[in-house]
């Protein structure tokens, strides 16, 4: 919760300079490379373990609080922080006393970080789940669309760059909404999209709210500076 606030914090202080002065931020033209890793199972991720051989065993099951599952025969397994290959060695290992041969599958069929966060002048902030390629003006239109007073031509996607470092865009969707731009930006895991009610300049009326007022943001994107 705090990453997420400190992260939003740190790339308004290096993009848009000192709020007093009024600079303007600085625009990229286009979205920044995306870090790509492997995946790790997450705690609160819906697992679908497939057993080959043996179907009765098969399992949907979400991941608990704790990083385990807990799966017939072998009961309680660590799951979280491991790839999905890394599960299913660790499982195929564990059945081998109890099956001849197992043949194991680990699909990870819903993921807690396939989100985003969008937030401002729109009628429902707060995280809106990636289901399929969805653009920033599907996540605003899923957040229950903007408000009158939203300024839709100073629109902020901050997002995860392939060196780690976080950036941030600015998005004229209001151009967008009346088919003049050719491009909407596809939305990625932890991106935060955030629709102001005025110009860039007065952005601190947010920072206010967030940061000196203490009003958490749900828990959820994992910005963090330091990583």
């Amino acid at each position: 919760m705090k990453a997420v606030m400190i992260a939003f914090l740190a790339v308004l202080t290096i993009t848009t300079g000192c709020v007093s002065r009024a600079a303007a931020p600085a625009v990229t033209s286009q979205p920044p490379a995306y870090a790509m890793s492997e995946y790790r199972i997450q705690p609160g991720d819906l697992l679908d373990v497939k057993f080959f051989y043996n179907p009765e065993l098969n399992e949907s099951l979400t991941v608990r609080p704790d990083g385990r599952i807990t799966l017939q025969l072998v009961n309680d397994v660590v799951a979280a922080g491991l790839t999905p290959a890394e599960l299913t060695t660790n499982l195929t290992k564990a059945y081998a006393p109890e099956l001849t041969s197992p043949r194991i599958a680990v699909i990870v069929k819903t993921s807690v970080l396939e989100r985003v966060f969008v937030d401002g002048e729109v009628f429902r902030a707060g995280l809106v789940s990636l289901v399929g390629p969805t653009t920033v003006l599907q996540a605003i239109s899923q957040a229950g669309g903007m408000k009158d007073s939203a300024k839709s031509g100073e629109v902020l996607l901050v997002r995860k760059a392939a060196d780690n470092s976080t950036q941030v865009m600015r998005l004229d969707v209001k151009k967008l909404r009346e088919g003049v731009a050719t491009q909407d930006i596809l939305l990625r895991p932890n991106d935060i999209v955030y629709v102001p009610k005025s110009t860039i300049a007065n952005i601190n009326t947010w920072i206010d709210m967030y940061i000196r007022k203490n009003v958490p943001l749900p828990v959820g994107i994992g910005y963090d500076l330091g990583r």
